[in-house]
């Protein structure tokens, strides 16, 4: 079986693009931002590219604001994390670091909520 996999491409225009590779099927993408599902994803095949599948995630205007916003995009079926991306605005670059302080944040939270999950699961 072949791992499924999330290339970013661009962001152009409020959308963030990216490619999946390794799946037969459109898979089910789930992107969060700040625990909360973003509203209008879309998996469209790529033509004539088997297996390949175009990714698009609108980023909403009202969840821009001050400082790092980060959205991590999972298979929603798993809840393996696929890739994240990072909107920073109203900052230096310099301020990379909260960033990753960001991510970090959000995968610590998914990982929260998912230990009980895998602890019923293992001992039952």
């Amino acid at each position: 079986m072949t791992e499924m996999t999330l290339t970013k491409t661009r962001i152009r225009a409020g959308v963030w693009e990216g490619v999946i590779s390794g799946s037969a099927e459109a898979p089910a993408i789930d992107v969060q931002h700040l625990e909360k599902p973003l509203p209008g994803v879309t998996v469209t095949a790529v033509p004539e590219r088997a297996g390949e599948w175009l990714v698009q995630v609108p980023v909403p205007v009202e969840v821009l604001s001050e400082g790092v916003q980060t959205f991590l995009i999972r298979n929603a079926a798993t809840g393996e994390k696929l890739q994240h991306f990072t909107i920073i605005t109203g900052v230096a670059m310099e301020d990379d670091l909260r960033a990753e302080v960001d991510l970090l944040r959000a995968e610590l939270d998914m990982l929260k909520r998912a230990f009980p999950r895998h602890c019923l699961e293992t001992m039952g």
